[in-house]
């Protein structure tokens, strides 16, 4: 059986693979830090990583990240 992410987990680790703190999630996302932080503690259980790196190369080795364009890659504060 695969690692199967919900949409909402699939969208936080797509922002942290571009380079997106807790607080930039929480302000893209619409939901506060906290909130963030489950789906992060959640990503980690899934795909047993112990980091933000380590969780999105474990996504793009499980093929769980979605293609993005560079211009996504750019972050705004």
């Amino acid at each position: 059986m695969g690692t199967r992410l919900t949409s909402r987990e699939a969208e936080v680790v797509q922002l942290l693979a571009i380079g997106c703190t807790y607080v930039q999630i929480s302000d893209r996302l619409g939901v506060s830090a906290h909130t963030v932080g489950s789906h992060i503690k959640n990503l980690y259980r899934k795909l047993e990583a112990h980091s933000g790196r380590m969780a999105v190369m474990r996504a793009m080795q499980l093929r769980l990240l979605e293609p993005f364009a560079a211009t996504d890659a750019e972050v705004t504060l």
